[in-house]
């Protein structure tokens, strides 16, 4: 089939790289990364897959726009907002985007060509830094930080066996329940004092984590 065939169909279908990547994404959130493929995405959008390549030239290519999509959603604050509050809005913004597209979060750092979004957002996230009144050194050191700490709770968050305060309380108490007191007294006494707590969500570690990351960052930038 000629380009300018796939380009008619896929014209009569709707179709745009937009809409291409959007769905991709909706599929991912719905069925995971695992089973997406071109041929199942033209299912999605009701055409043959060989319709998909006028705007996204393979699996390696859709990946990447899909990263790019979802980068795209991340709050990012005008550059006169003061460096802290900026990467604070950003990075707590970027938590609640990756808890929207669990299967992004190994992504996120991984494609080769990234796009026009997320180089953008790493152009931003940087310059935060740099007005702020890190140096370069000290601005590498920040992002790695903060990103660290970003996609380590996003890996772990979806990696939990428990999704809601009532299964984290079940599971911690039948953890509880197989093992020695004896021999695990702080893991007892944080299980029982704070997780099975009434109200308490391990989501909520994620904005005081993220304080003492910036407090440490604070005090770099104060010692020069």
């Amino acid at each position: 089939m000629s380009q300018g065939a796939r380009r008619g169909r896929g014209s009569r279908a709707g179709l745009s790289r937009e809409r291409v990547l959007a769905a991709a994404v909706e599929y991912a959130d719905r069925e995971g990364l695992a089973s997406l493929s071109m041929r199942r995405l033209g299912e999605e959008l009701g055409v043959e897959a060989m319709s998909l390549y006028t705007y996204v030239s393979g699996k390696d290519a859709l990946l990447d726009g899909m990263v790019d999509a979802v980068f795209a959603e991340i709050e990012l604050p005008g550059p006169r907002t003061r460096w802290r509050n900026a990467v604070r809005r950003r990075t707590v913004s970027a938590r609640e985007v990756l808890r929207r597209h669990p299967w992004a979060t190994p992504l996120m750092n991984s494609r080769s060509t990234p796009g026009v979004h997320t180089l953008h957002h790493l152009d931003a996230v940087l310059g935060y830094f740099r007005r702020g009144g890190f140096t370069v050194a000290q601005t590498a050191h920040a992002i790695s930080a903060v990103d660290a700490y970003l996609y380590g709770f996003a890996l772990t968050d979806i990696s939990l066996p428990f999704d809601t305060p009532d299964e984290t309380a079940e599971l911690a108490a039948q953890i509880l329940a197989g093992i020695p007191a004896e021999d695990f007294p702080y893991l007892r006494e944080l299980t029982t004092e704070h997780v099975l707590q009434p109200g308490y969500d391990y989501g909520a570690e994620f904005e005081l984590g993220l304080d003492l990351v910036l407090d440490g960052l604070a005090r770099l930038l104060e010692a020069g």
